[in-house]
């Protein structure tokens, strides 16, 4: 009896190995897929629009002519909403993931916002789009302008910094909350100096993945009213604007060779300045983490 009940064992143990085996296998080829897939995005930018990157490029509006058409109004345009969007989101998102997972009581009103939330993350971008523009174009006349695109956008990713918010307070240990209420530290104080302390670095991350995400949107910003041809610079955040998805989309249109040249050209700037986005997150968070000891 006792040998069946180790023989049993014994197989077992080997069936769970061969199970996380084939796991690790299907892991590490799908990390290799998206990767290979990637590098061969960026190669195929880089092939056909590396040409095209000078400082003339980045300097020049866009035109007619494809060797002096340029991204100045797409880039500094994707700057300002982006500076917009991250404004409005990163107070409201993690203001918001705090008061549903410190403050709120746990009844079905709250479980009712928690689930909305939740699936507000899975709407399609363009029907943000439609509300932005329904609300802050029409309603709050702040017409086709870069405060509109941001606020729009803001929208867009403010489900994902809450959702992103509060799971990283959650994994906050209990032992640091009540360690701060012995030392008689308030509900807010054992917030502020303790749990956001040590959970920034993963709000952090969730934030940066957000505004990577609204970088890239043409969608909700055609529908607010994103100009496709622009050859002067927003002076307001009420101006008329154009963004760099915008801008590659109008060039892709064209039949000219030349043009699809420019919009690989800011396919790159585009990729670089969302890489360089995921690069300060990985960089604050790993200082972050260096510095607090567990």
């Amino acid at each position: 009896m006792i040998d069946k009940n180790i023989a049993h064992i014994r197989a077992t143990i080997a069936q769970n190995q061969r199970s996380n085996y084939i796991f690790s296998i299907i892991g590490w080829l799908s990390m290799m897929f998206a990767i290979l897939t990637l590098t061969a995005l960026i190669i195929d930018l880089l092939v056909d629009g590396i040409s095209r990157l000078d400082w003339q490029f980045f300097t020049s509006y866009t035109g007619t002519n494809a060797e002096e058409a340029g991204i100045l109004a797409a880039w500094v345009g994707s700057l300002l909403v982006m500076l917009v969007t991250a404004t409005t989101t990163i107070p409201l998102g993690i203001a918001s993931g705090i008061y549903l997972e410190e403050y709120a009581k746990k009844n079905w009103f709250t479980d009712f916002i928690e689930v909305n939330v939740a699936n507000l993350a899975a709407v399609p971008s363009i029907i943000y789009g439609m509300l932005g523009l329904s609300v802050f174009v029409y309603n709050f006349k702040l017409g086709q302008s870069i405060l509109s695109a941001g606020l729009t956008l803001s929208l867009l990713i403010l489900p994902v910094v809450i959702v992103t918010t509060r799971e990283a307070l959650r994994a906050i240990p209990s032992n640091i909350r009540e360690a701060a209420y012995a030392c008689g530290a308030s509900k807010w104080q054992m917030i502020w100096d303790h749990v956001l302390k040590y959970s920034f670095g993963s709000i952090l991350t969730g934030i940066i993945v957000a505004l990577s995400r609204a970088i890239g949107e043409t969608a909700p910003l055609i529908v607010v009213g994103a100009v496709a041809f622009i050859a002067f610079l927003p002076n307001s955040l009420l101006s008329e604007y154009t963004v760099m998805p915008i801008q590659m989309y109008r060039w892709t249109d064209y039949p000219d060779i030349e043009f699809q040249k420019n919009a690989a050209a800011a396919g790159l700037v585009l990729v670089f300045m969302t890489l360089m986005m995921n690069g300060v997150a990985i960089y604050l968070r790993y200082r972050l983490r260096k510095k607090i000891k567990w």
